[in-house]
């Protein structure tokens, strides 16, 4: 899918039809951003490993983001982390949209920020950053996602992505998952039924 303005146009257009859900009890707020770019002329999105050395979840995938400090606002929370993360720069006229507020297993209420980044060289900050990916949005597609698992700890399904010869897991792959219905297919899919696998509940 290339990367051009009509996709953005449709991006921008489906997330603003969307009613998204805030959370009623934000908890400890924080925004990521689902950062959007050419990769080879093909429309992708940014992915993180995180640097292997951090006390809380070394190693796994992640989209750039974090904590949304007081007095901003979950946008600029997902532009700010962004930068430091991977060195891009956006300017708020990036954000496309926000998709529903997901409440983590660790009580964090995490805001998806959908970014437009044209002509943007991620870069990794090597203390946060172990490695970056750049995925074209056609792998959200496969025909296997997601994949849904109980396990005997939940009454409620756990979601995964499969990408990278891997799986990908909620909560990460929570907002991957909204974002291909939402954004890209215009679905008014929900997602906060869906559980994180128990080693991403501390």
């Amino acid at each position: 899918m290339g990367f051009s303005k009509a996709l953005r146009e449709a991006i921008a257009g489906n997330l603003a039809a969307f009613d998204r859900l805030q959370a009623d009890e934000p908890g400890r707020a924080a925004a990521v951003a689902l950062t959007l770019i050419g990769a080879g002329g093909q429309a992708a999105f940014v992915l993180t490993q995180r640097a292997l050395h951090l006390r809380n979840h070394p190693g796994q995938f992640a989209l750039p983001g974090g904590r949304i400090d007081p007095g901003e606002t979950a946008e600029e929370a997902a532009l700010r982390e962004l930068e430091e993360e991977v060195g891009v720069a956006l300017e708020a006229g990036a954000v496309l949209g926000l998709m529903d507020d997901y409440i983590t297993r660790s009580g964090f209420s995490v805001t998806p920020v959908v970014v437009w980044a044209d002509g943007a060289d991620p870069e990794p900050n090597d203390q946060e950053v172990h490695a970056i990916f750049q995925i074209p949005i056609t792998e959200l597609d496969r025909d296997d996602a997601p994949r849904l698992t109980q396990i005997p700890q939940s009454d409620r399904p756990v979601l995964s992505m499969p990408l990278l010869g891997d799986f990908i897991h909620a909560p990460t792959a929570v907002f991957l998952y909204q974002f291909r219905e939402v954004a890209l297919r215009g679905n008014p899919t929900r997602v906060g039924h869906f559980d994180q696998p128990p080693f991403a509940w501390r």
